[in-house]
C-alpha cells in the first residue's frame, strides 16, 4: 500500500520519465512481504536501455524491471539498496533517511 505521496509529485515523476530523464519517487509503503521497510523509491525512465543501463551501475537486473505500465517502467528501490542508490545519487531528502 502506498501512501504519503502529493499528486503534483507524482505527476512530475511521470512527466520526467516521458521526458526519458532518469526519475525518483520517493513514498511511504507498507507490504508484508517486506518487514521493516517502510519507504519505496521508485526510479524510472521512459528509454528502457538507459534505465537498463542506469540499473547496471547499481548492479540492478534490468529483469528487475517493473513494466506493467509500459509507459512508466522503473526499478523499485527499497532497504539498504535504496539508502545506498539514494546516497550515492545525492539525493539526502528521501522519507526514509535518518
Amino acid at each position: 500500500m502506498a501512501f504519503g505521496i502529493k499528486r503534483h509529485e507524482l505527476a512530475e515523476w511521470k512527466e520526467n520519465i516521458r521526458k526519458g530523464e532518469i526519475a525518483f519517487l520517493t513514498h511511504y509503503w507498507l507490504d508484508e512481504r517486506f518487514p521493516g521497510c517502510t519507504t519505496v523509491t521508485k526510479v524510472g525512465c521512459r528509454d528502457i536501455e538507459k534505465l537498463a543501463e542506469w540499473g547496471n551501475t547499481y548492479g540492478l537486473s534490468p529483469e528487475w524491471m517493473d513494466n506493467r505500465k509500459p509507459e512508466y517502467p522503473h526499478f523499485d528501490l527499497f532497504g539498504q539498496k535504496q539508502q545506498e542508490v539514494l546516497e550515492k545519487e545525492g539525493i539526502n531528502n528521501f522519507l526514509g533517511k535518518k
